[in-house]
């Protein structure tokens, strides 16, 4: 519609601005087979990056319960995500994280390029990136040792690249808000309600 105006206007609009003496060129519209994001009637087509599972798995929330998945998947305790599966990884907080706990990642075939570990909220003390580090490294694998929230978008983001990366979670003890949570739980709250 607004596409329509916009010629009608252009088509009169050239005639009053331009000189009797210049040659126009006709305002081309791009059709509709060329540009999948576009439609005449002014609709653009938006699409959510990590709701996509044709793109592999990815982390889209987290609790101190556990994790949910962008194929709507909730997992309880802590995970071990791949590309295009996931497992319960049986680690109760980063303390428990040693040889045994990692002796998984560096057996898969085909071999991961990269382990990233979320260790819930606390900062990961350097004794324990050292010692994974050390331990991955006879394995030829990069290790990022974070704090869960940021374990998770790494992982979403080399895992959307198709590179081969795993990632092992724990769930946050504590959780911290900012206005957008509290505003997506105000509008969730306001559709569970509404009445038609």
């Amino acid at each position: 519609m607004i596409a329509r105006a916009l010629r009608t206007v252009g088509q009169q609009g050239r005639n009053l601005l331009l000189p009797r003496s210049t040659a126009c060129r006709p305002l081309h519209a791009i059709p509709a087979n060329f540009s999948k994001a576009y439609d005449y009637d002014g609709k653009t087509k938006v699409t959510i990056f990590n709701t996509e599972t044709d793109l592999g798995l990815m982390v889209t929330g987290y609790s101190q319960y556990g994790f949910r998945l962008n194929n709507d998947m909730v997992l309880i305790g802590p995970i071990s995500v791949f590309p295009r599966s996931v497992l319960s990884w049986n680690v109760n907080s980063f303390e428990d994280i040693n040889e045994d706990s990692l002796s998984l990642f560096p057996i898969l075939e085909p071999k991961i390029d990269v382990l990233i570990i979320g260790i819930g909220d606390q900062a990961p003390p350097p004794a324990l990136s050292k010692r994974i580090i050390e331990f991955m490294k006879k394995y030829k694998i990069n290790v990022e040792v974070l704090r869960t929230e940021q374990a998770c978008a790494t992982f979403n983001f080399l895992n959307a690249e198709n590179r081969m990366v795993a990632c092992a979670l724990i769930p946050p003890l504590h959780l911290t808000y900012n206005e957008n949570d509290i505003l997506q739980a105000k509008l969730r709250k306001k559709e569970l309600y509404e009445t038609e």
